[in-house]
């Protein structure tokens, strides 16, 4: 992939991601590592990738408009090409029409030469056909007009439907087919977030407080974050609004031990150190050894001494905490990640309903595992990034139904402030469309002394 060429270089991309299910933002920070992209080339690297990942299903949808052959039964080089025309003609205002459609053509004669004549009349009449492109009638298929229109697996669609009805579906759906917002946390354990916006300020970057933490900042335009003297100062992680919520509900005090179960890639552990002064005990678990250094190393950079990583599966009994009883426990359970489809777009194409249960079964084991951990009046938040019922509360009602020994308690008169974003039961959920900011879930549980 080392090429000039931002739109080869969006191609090779893509195509990895097709055939090794591999990350985007892992991909594309490796190819700009390399700094042979240079410029504006840069952004339309990331642009093109992240774009056609959103839009892949709307992209297919109007590409089958214009296609004798359905998308699904195309050759692989031969869609990716059509996906990247179509996402630059329809969706890349900057990009004018001829400049996506040649450039594609040109991409097609290296890539698929016997495809070029193809690929430049299909390009050429979806563009001419534009205003005449039909999607399933909304009123009498939902499930299908949300799919094609903002670019979701219909299984998806249904399930929101089901969850907030069509038109907080379609809210929810068209949100999730748009870029995130940028949001970082200040380390408060070395400034304090108003004197860290004027730094950043001072740096050239604009930004603005977040809605609902208190300790969050919303970056408008930055650039490469880690270039930043005050990243490199340790004065700001980079953390979603929504996950710097579920630490303050786990209400961690200081001289506490804490167990974070499933803690990497360490935001939250190290929000965790901040709320406690950087004193008492953090354990931070992973099952993955390497990531466990990224922990170590935002800690060093951080300036944080309060934690302790250990490689630990949190479904099964480990040494690691044999012996061992918390005060609090965080259990960011490895989930569907469907709250955050739009950082991760590929995600939402490699998943299933069966995949959702799959996952309840060991979310529910590892809330099993670990709750014997926990000292009696001591507190447990389960957390996951997805907008799943299968996957929240059911996991939630499950477990306490074999546990009585454990009550849900209600966050709302905790957090009186934060009163919208808590459900009728006092569970946390945050929505895109609603809250500005990542799909999200927690409930606390008390062990009842």
């Amino acid at each position: 992939m080392s090429t000039k060429n931002p739109r080869r270089a969006a191609f090779d991309i893509l195509l990895r991601i097709e055939k090794e299910k591999s990350f985007a933002d892992i991909l594309i920070d490796h190819e700009l590592s390399k700094e042979i992209i240079k410029g504006a080339d840069r952004g339309l690297l990331t642009e093109l990738v992240y774009g056609v990942l959103r839009r892949q299903g709307t992209l297919d949808h109007i590409i089958g408009q214009f296609s004798k052959q359905r998308p699904e039964k195309l050759e692989l080089f031969v869609l990716l090409l059509l996906r990247l025309g179509v996402y630059q003609s329809f969706f890349l205002d900057r990009v004018p029409v001829s400049a996506a459609v040649n450039e594609t053509v040109n991409l097609a004669k290296d890539l698929a030469p016997r495809a070029a004549g193809f690929i430049n009349a299909i390009l050429r009449s979806a563009d001419r056909g534009r205003d005449g492109i039909t999607y399933p009638d909304r009123a009498a298929s939902p499930v299908q007009y949300l799919a094609a229109r903002y670019s979701h697996p219909e299984w998806l669609t249904a399930q929101w439907c089901e969850q907030l009805g069509p038109d907080a579906a379609e809210e929810l759906a068209a949100a999730m087919a748009e870029p995130p917002p940028f949001t970082i946390r200040t380390n408060t354990l070395r400034i304090s977030r108003e004197a860290l916006m004027e730094r950043l300020s001072q740096e050239g970057v604009t930004c603005s407080p977040t809605t609902w933490s208190p300790d969050g900042i919303r970056l408008n335009h930055s650039g490469a974050i880690t270039r930043l003297p005050s990243f490199r100062d340790g004065l700001f992680t980079v953390q979603d609004e929504s996950s710097q919520l579920a630490p303050l509900f786990l209400e961690p005090r200081k001289g506490e031990r804490v167990l974070d179960a499933c803690a990497a890639p360490g935001g939250k552990s190290t929000q965790i150190a901040q709320l406690m002064g950087n004193s008492g005990e953090i354990f931070a678990c992973d099952v993955n050894q390497k990531k466990l250094r990224m922990i170590r190393e935002t800690c060093d950079r951080l300036g944080i001494d309060s934690i302790r990583t250990f490689t630990m599966d949190a479904t099964a009994p480990s040494n690691a905490i044999k012996d061992t009883s918390f005060h609090r426990i965080l259990v960011d359970a490895p989930c569907s990640g469907l709250g955050v489809i739009r950082r991760n777009p590929e995600g939402k194409w490699w998943k299933s309903p069966a995949d959702l249960a799959q996952l309840a079964v060991t979310q529910l084991a590892i809330l099993e595992n670990l709750s014997k951990y926990l000292e009696p009046a001591g507190r447990l938040l389960y957390a996951t990034c997805s907008t799943s019922r299968l996957e929240n509360e059911e996991v939630v009602d499950a477990f306490l139904s074999r546990h009585p020994e454990f009550a849900l308690e209600d966050l709302r008169p905790l957090f009186p402030s934060l009163a919208p974003l808590f459900t009728e039961r006092g569970c946390f959920r945050s929505w895109p469309h609603q809250h500005g900011m990542d799909g999200f879930f927690a409930a606390r549980l008390k062990k009842i002394q």
